[in-house]
């Protein structure tokens, strides 16, 4: 029986080695040309390829997945041997005996099973052990590499037959020795006591790693699942907690250790065969050409009028609340985000622009925190109430004896947004550990011997209530509670205040009832954009368009600076050099949202409003209030009115006394 395993194995080693050579050639040689040959190797296998050439083949990868790896491995081997015979650069070649086969383009038409190659982690059952698929997710936790001894010669005391033994992940990673010699020999040997060869072992890297399903696989009120995944040899320490992985491996099972008297459990993991982090499609949405050509139709029939056009798409924000024009405008700000630079010492300056809604119970603030989050792609929802620094950041737990690092509502936020409900319920204590998170966009960690730097380059909106009565003559520190570093690294900060004006209320009042006198059919079919294509849409002007500042924007923005560093009332925390860099982000973001490559001074006025909406009596528009306003019915008229006012308050640069 032993030597038909043995000859099925060499002749499907055979029938891999053509395929190896005609699909993987460059890399082998590559690989061959390499200097280190005690190093582990990856060559990429298409199964899709592989499909192609010998669908028998890629069937049985499918279904035996563990022995059709080794006799690939092998057949990288002969491959490497049969290239190198008669190269030009033999001399210069070594063969590489720690090579290993990483497979790409699983094919999901070859497997018929629930779920198909691609399931959820949520839908892995037992079905699946030993069988070969691929799931995303979201590292949540990662933990230390270790070296791994993967292989020991031991002989046996009594016979001196000499054998290897492997480690069982099935058990962990620990290696278990036989009960008995497994001599093969025609007298049976009974010994059990076996002396470990020192010359002879095998050493690999190791790591486990959790992930965690994406929250759109996550039905309302579900818990999120995850999985052990166990990297070996170079796919060890390839990701962080945050990273958006794609691993393909082989499900197998995992027996918790024994205690007497409990019952015995066994987990599922996966023993990785390849994994591709895929950060770049984090907040990505595939947005057709049909849709491009729809938002480029939108724009001509509105590029005469663009703040028209603006309004349109503002208004399918948050539909059932009435008005709050600026509020809107905001959140859509807030989600197109400004351009990203890097200064001439490296230094990368965020693009993303933080937003903090501060205001009285019933404005609204709850409603747009979760449809912000519907529109965004990738969000993270959380409370500061309920919510640790760590909670927000990452901890250190120990897992099996060993520290690992799990990842918390920034870093699982990274390249998205962070919603965060009742920010002033933060820990004074735990505030100053997100202060790099939103300015850097990174956090070091230095937790149980784990040093370290994570990416959280992620947008937060934050909402809260004011202490008690909000107060307009004293500052906004005071009002909430929060610190004027804190402060200062949010971009847009509006204060809703809920003061009783009859006529306001009476309006409110008419659109809510109307609304209740709709029926549910009418209900179904929203006005206005959708939020999938809310979604392409901020997608699409967030990849095609970067503006740049022009002369007359940038002469304004340093202008209304310079004017607000000079006031007798102004905010020490608001008024740092974070406020310009601030005003060129929202400046940039309105940019995006009305689809133009060059921020114009239209932009330039805008983002001048919205810094100035914060103010209860702004400088330049008197009392006003945030909560009260509403959509002109001639936006073109109400913004030129708006500009004169802008233009006529701020004084060319040069007669500011700062050049």
């Amino acid at each position: 029986m032993q030597r038909e395993e043995e000859a099925v194995d060499s002749a499907a080693i055979q029938a891999f080695v053509p395929f190896l050579l005609k699909t993987s050639s460059q890399a082998l040689e590559e690989l061959l040309l390499q200097p280190d040959p005690e190093a582990h190797y990856a060559i990429p296998v298409s199964l899709l390829d592989l499909a192609h050439i010998n669908y028998g083949l890629a069937e049985s990868l499918l279904q035996t997945p563990k022995p059709v790896l080794r006799c690939i491995d092998a057949a990288l081997l002969q491959a490497q041997h049969q290239l190198m015979q008669g190269h030009p650069r033999k001399a210069h070649m070594a063969i590489k005996e720690r090579v290993h086969a990483r497979l790409a383009s699983l094919p999901h038409s070859l497997d018929s099973r629930a779920g198909g190659a691609s399931p959820s982690i949520g839908n892995i059952r037992s079905v699946h052990v030993n069988k070969l698929l691929t799931v995303s997710g979201t590292v949540v936790r990662s933990g230390a590499v270790q070296m791994l001894e993967a292989q020991r010669l031991y002989e046996c005391a009594k016979c001196k037959h000499r054998f290897v033994t492997s480690v069982d992940l099935e058990l962990g990673p620990t290696m278990q020795l036989p009960t008995a010699c497994p001599s093969p020999g025609p007298k049976i040997c009974k010994g059990v006591t076996f002396q470990h060869i020192e010359e002879v072992q095998l050493h690999t890297d190791y790591q486990e790693i959790r992930v965690q399903e994406k929250s759109q696989c996550v039905a309302l009120g579900a818990m999120p699942r995850s999985i052990t995944v166990i990297l070996q040899d170079e796919l060890a320490d390839c990701c962080q907690a945050g990273d958006d992985v794609e691993v393909t491996g082989i499900v197998t099972r995992q027996w918790r250790s024994a205690v007497a008297g409990a019952r015995c459990n066994v987990d599922l993991v996966i023993l990785a065969n390849a994994l591709r982090v895929a950060n770049q499609a984090k907040s990505r949405v595939e947005v057709d050409a049909d849709t491009q050509r729809q938002f480029d139709e939108f724009w001509a029939a509105h590029r005469a009028c663009p703040l028209r056009g603006r309004n349109k798409i503002l208004a399918s924000i948050c539909p059932q609340i009435f008005g709050l024009f600026t509020v809107k405008l905001a959140t859509m700000l807030m989600l197109a985000g400004g351009v990203q630079r890097v200064d001439a010492g490296g230094t990368a300056i965020r693009g993303e622009v933080h937003m903090l809604l501060v205001g009285d119970p019933g404005t609204g603030k709850s409603q747009f925190l979760k449809y912000a989050a519907k529109l965004s792609p990738r969000a993270v929802m959380t409370s500061g109430k309920g919510t640790s620094s760590a909670g927000l950041t990452v901890t250190a737990v120990k897992d099996g004896g060993q520290w690992a690092l799990e990842a918390g509502a920034l870093v699982l936020a990274d390249g998205g947004l962070c919603c965060i409900d009742e920010f002033n319920g933060i820990r004074e204590a735990e505030r100053a550990t997100i202060h790099e998170a939103m300015e850097q966009q990174t956090l070091s960690v230095a937790k149980a011997g784990l040093v370290t730097t994570l990416s959280t380059r992620a947008t937060v909106f934050g909402v809260t209530n004011p202490k008690g009565t909000y107060k307009p003559r004293q500052s906004l520190a005071d009002n909430t509670g929060l610190s004027g570093p804190l402060l200062s690294r949010f971009d847009i900060v509006l204060v809703l205040l809920d003061l009783k004006d009859p006529e306001w209320d009476s309006i409110v009042s008419e659109h809510i009832l109307t609304a209740h006198q709709q029926r549910p059919e009418a209900q179904a079919q929203p006005q206005g954009w959708t939020i999938d294509m809310l979604q392409k849409y901020l997608c699409w002007v967030k990849a095609t368009f970067q503006p740049v500042l022009s002369s007359e924007a940038e002469q304004l923005l340093l202008a209304y600076y310079q004017s607000q560093r000079q006031a007798l009332d102004r905010s020490a925390a608001r008024t740092t050099i974070r406020m310009l860099e601030s005003i060129i982000r929202i400046a940039q973001a309105h940019a995006r949202l009305t689809a133009r490559h060059v921020v114009t001074l239209q932009d330039a006025v805008v983002a001048v409003l919205v810094a100035e909406a914060s103010m209860h009596t702004s400088a330049i528009l008197g009392p006003q209030n945030v909560l009260h306003s509403a959509f002109a019915e001639d936006p073109d008229a109400e913004y030129a009115e708006q500009e004169r006012q802008v233009l006529a308050a701020l004084r060319p640069p040069e007669q500011l006394g700062y050049c």
